[in-house]
């Protein structure tokens, strides 16, 4: 849970800054930026799951 929160505190700090400053925030729209990492999340769990299970 400490890591959720300092993600969401770094987060929130990174888009205080670029808006400050003006500048583009760096991330994807944010449905989609959400679903890309969930992918990413996603494949990661699924190769996990394929090396422990499968029989090389």
């Amino acid at each position: 849970m400490q890591e959720i929160l300092l993600s969401l505190l770094a987060g929130l700090i990174c888009g205080a800054i670029f808006t400050a400053l003006k500048l583009p925030l760096p991330a994807p729209p944010v449905l989609p930026g959400v679903v890309g990492i969930f992918g990413v999340f996603l494949g990661m769990k699924v190769y996990q799951f394929a090396v422990s299970n499968w029989p090389f």
